[in-house]
């Protein structure tokens, strides 16, 4: 594109504000829809922050129902748009997965059951697939879901009667690493599929726990589509169901305990997501009585739920609520260091989120760059940590230091 004077950005601004007004939004609620914060739009719209990056501009085309040469006529067009595109997300090719029937070639099969497969084979399998989500290395799950979902899915149709169970137990794990995955990068409608998936194979083990873990992924993608009636509806019926077996003494185990207070941690962040301040705090509670009951930080049905896990979600709570002081005082007296990569990860961003509030630059870059150094895809991908790191960027100006400059590059944070 050709480069932009000051009066370009200023009618590009006007013309934003203009289709802003025509839809009846104010800034905070069009910065929300797009994923920005309101200090970046109103200096877009003040002619102050240009915007060239073409994804950037998709963006605002595809909120605003216009199109980007409406926004920029000088924007390219075609081949020379596609050769300006991002680089492929690491879980495009496991995106490709859950893109038609998983196993077509037995659908026609005229023979009987083909080899038998080796369980514990899979189950190995399977293991690597969670500690590659845990881990954030999207690269490696990808590359692994490759190798081993197809053959989970054939192993479901060809497998002796007495194996499916197990077959199909160890296919619905599968599917929740990849529902977390797909969550974690973003890619909330792939999520949706991915948990959907994931629930059928764990009703069809016959292991009734397995459903309502991925009734947990669902409610997360829900929550990433901004679907909160959605996400909520689903952690809810969940937890009452969950909450009158737990009740029982007769019945209650730790791993029911586990999920029930995993779901309240949804509900927690399905309220602070609606500025519902009273519910979250109240599901917060919920969980933490559970995790007290637990004593212990666990891994059941790889939920890491337990009591360090909850204050994580604390944190991450308090940040979405706007009670930053709350969140670092929560958050920098926990040790993390025994749960995985990606729940160290999400501590330190929220807490460089919550500098970043308070306007704490240089405490808010020193946790982001931690993130970054745990789970360089997360601080990418997500939204919130990206609108921070781009509010800190504002916020110094022209002496903003060179650590954030980089950060704000490789996080995509510049525009």
């Amino acid at each position: 594109m050709t480069s932009v004077t000051d009066d370009d950005r200023r009618a590009f601004g006007a013309r934003i504000a203009g289709l802003r007004a025509e839809r009846g939004m104010t800034q905070k609620q069009f910065a929300a829809e797009i994923g920005r914060t309101p200090s970046w739009l109103s200096q877009v719209e003040r002619g102050v922050q240009p915007v060239n990056r073409l994804d950037v501009l998709r963006l605002l085309g595809d909120a605003l129902g216009v199109s980007v040469q409406d926004l920029r006529p000088d924007a390219p067009q075609g081949s020379e748009a596609r050769a300006q595109d991002p680089a492929p997300n690491d879980l495009d090719q496991a995106r490709l997965l859950i893109s038609g029937h998983p196993a077509l070639d037995v659908v026609l099969a005229t023979e009987g059951p083909g080899e038998t497969p080796d369980l514990a084979d899979l189950s190995s399998d399977v293991d690597s697939i969670w500690r590659s989500a845990h881990g954030d290395r999207f690269a490696e799950l990808s590359a692994e879901l490759g190798r081993s979902l197809p053959r989970l899915e054939r192993a479901t149709r060809t497998a002796a009667a007495k194996d499916r169970p197990e077959v199909y137990a160890l296919l619905a794990r599968a599917y929740h690493a990849l529902s977390a995955a797909f969550v974690r990068q973003n890619e909330a409608d792939a999520a949706w599929v991915a948990a959907d998936r994931s629930i059928s194979a764990a009703e069809r083990s016959g292991r009734a726990l397995d459903v309502f873990a991925g009734i947990f992924r669902l409610a997360h993608a829900f929550v990433r589509l901004k679907r909160y009636d959605q996400a909520e509806h689903a952690a809810r019926s969940a937890a009452n169901v969950l909450r009158r077996h737990t009740d029982d003494p007769e019945r209650v185990t730790e791993e029911a305990l586990s999920l029930l207070g995993a779901l309240h941690l949804v509900l927690a962040l399905v309220y602070a997501r609606s500025e519902d301040r009273s519910g979250a705090r109240k599901e917060v509670e919920c969980a933490r009585r559970i995790a007290r009951q637990l004593a212990s930080d666990r891994n059941d049905f790889d939920l890491e739920f337990g009591p360090t896990n909850v204050e994580i979600q604390a944190v991450s709570v308090a940040v979405d609520l706007g009670d930053a002081g709350e969140a670092v005082h929560i958050g920098e007296a926990l040790d993390a260091s025994h749960l995985s990569a990606e729940r160290q990860a999400r501590l330190a961003m929220d807490l460089g989120r919550a500098h970043a509030q308070l306007r704490h630059g240089g405490e808010a870059l020193r946790w982001f760059l931690r993130a970054e150094e745990l789970s360089p895809e997360m601080v990418q991908s997500h939204v919130a940590a990206r609108a921070a790191v781009r509010d800190l960027m504002l916020v110094a100006g022209r002496s903003a230091p060179v650590e954030l400059k980089r950060l704000a590059e490789r996080t995509d944070a510049m525009a």
